[in-house]
Formats: C-alpha cells, structure tokens, sequence
C-alpha cells in the first residue's frame, strides 16, 4: 500500500440548518435519543415510509459521492447530501444526533467510522466512506459505501471490493427463522480468506421509527446473537473490515473512531426488511 500521511482533524464550518417546514426527529436539541420500546416486526405502512427515507439517503449519497476527486473537501460532500435530503422534504438523521455537528460521517482511510466532515481535503490514493442517514414521515433509512479517490493502490481497491461482497453475503443469508449471528458468521468467515480484521465495537442495528432500536446486528460470529428473524423486521447490515488489528480508537472529539494500528478500513452498509424468502434491500436508489 502507498504510504500517505494519517489523517488529521480539520476545520468545521458552521453548522447547517434546516428549513423549518420538516419535521426533526425527537432526540434533536437532546443529549441523547428516549429508548425504544416498540417491536422489532415492523407493518406494512412503516415498511412503506422507510422505502421513501431508504431511498432519499441513497440518492444523496450518491449526489455526493458523485464530486469524489482529489481536491475536494469531505465537509462540500457534507454540504451535497445535507443540501438533498433538505430538499426532498427529509431531514438528515445525523445532524444532532448525540450531539453529532455534521449532517452525513465521513470516514478517510484508517477511519473505521463516524468521521466528521470538515475542511480536510481528499487527496489522490485516498478511499473514503460516506455514511448517510434520512429521517422523513417519522422514520430513518441508513446506509453507507466506500469511494475510491483518484489512483488508488491494488490493496486498498481490493480492501473495498472485499468489503462490499462481505455486504453482499451477508445481506444474502438472512432468512426468517434464523438466528441474526448468521450474518456474521458468513461475514466473519469469507474476510478470514484474506487475513483482515472484522470490527465487534461497531455494529448493524434496528431501525424504523428509531435511529438505532436496539436490536444488535454483529458482523462476526456472535454465540450471543440468537434474535431469531422474522418477516417484517427491518435493521441494518455494515460490516468494517480492515487491513489489520480490528481493534480501535478514538479521537478527542469523541466521534471519529480509527484503526489501532492504523492501517486502511473500508464499510458498506444497507438498510433491510426481513421478508417471507429472504430480505428486500431498502436503501437502493
């Protein structure tokens, strides 16, 4: 891998508002969201609306991800997918959250996750993950991908590919009547092929009218994961894998959540329902 200098925190910008006119999740202005207690199993009618959300946090990421180039500064992909989501009436489901300043994470290199976009400057040989979350008629649609910027090195091209068709297989084996530590299993079990670190601290979660449920999704071979699946209910799928150790740490602002050793990491992430055969990605644009 070509050696490039580890990231370091950049400037914020102010930050961005939202029209008045859309609707705020209710752990906005809060240190922290009120626990849900609603069910897992989702109706037709919550299934349909987080289509919607699904589908607008897919098509601003993909705004955004479309001016990925060298140059360009992770808080301009920042101000994209804020700038779509407000004007397809939905709000972006990070901003506030926990007290997050930005509306989409965006996560450069040895970044496992929870970037904060700011004024750092992607740089050609970079890969960089955008992890957007839109909040509209009450619910949340969530997902992720890593880009590549400019030339990027064999390893790391490789790293993402690998990481995506870990996505794949596991989004593949979820199947009404099994246990969720099936998904990490397969997951776990395809990145050992190539020696790479699965994250445990960072998971895939339940959401609907919650941001986070909290339903625990592991994308490594969990004993304790024996939620059993059923048709209708609706989490997410994200594993992080990486070059290395896939222990981590944690920068001074208490988000930005990095490799140990800080080699390279790469993410996917979709948002599902669990349905009679198998599962219906939701966050597709």
């Amino acid at each position: 891998m070509t050696t490039m200098a580890l990231l370091v925190p950049g400037t914020l910008s102010p930050t961005r508002t939202v029209p008045a006119h859309i609707p705020r999740p209710e752990y906005v202005g809060k240190k922290a969201p009120t626990p849900y207690t609603g069910p897992e199993v989702q109706t037709a009618e919550t299934v349909e609306k987080m289509r919607i959300a699904s589908r607008i946090a897919a098509r601003a990421m993909d705004a955004a991800a479309a001016v990925i180039a060298p140059g360009v500064t992770t808080d301009e992909l920042d101000r994209i997918a804020h700038e779509y989501m407000c004007d397809h009436g939905a709000y972006p489901s990070d901003l506030g959250y926990r007290g997050f300043p930005k509306s989409i994470c965006t996560s450069v290199n040895e970044v496992i996750c929870h970037g904060i976009p700011d004024s750092t400057v992607l740089q050609d040989g970079d890969i960089v993950n955008l992890d957007v979350t839109a909040f509209i008629h009450g619910v949340h649609g969530d997902l992720n991908a890593t880009f590549l910027v400019g030339d990027v090195d064999e390893e790391s091209k490789l790293l993402v590919e690998r990481t995506r068709e870990a996505t794949r297989r596991g989004i593949a084996a979820v199947k009404p009547g099994r246990q969720v530590n099936v998904i990490g299993r397969v997951i776990e079990s395809y990145a050992k092929r190539f020696g790479y670190g699965v994250v445990r601290d960072f998971t895939g979660h339940g959401i609907n009218t919650s941001f986070h449920s909290g339903l625990i999704i592991p994308h490594y071979d969990s004993p304790y994961a024996t939620t059993v699946m059923r048709p209708g209910m609706t989490f997410t799928i994200e594993p992080m894998l990486t070059l290395g150790d896939y222990h981590h740490d944690v920068w001074d602002d208490g988000w930005t959540v990095v490799t140990k050793d800080r080699k390279r990491t790469a993410q996917f992430e979709h948002t599902l329902v669990v349905t009679e055969t198998g599962s219906e990605i939701l966050t597709l644009p």
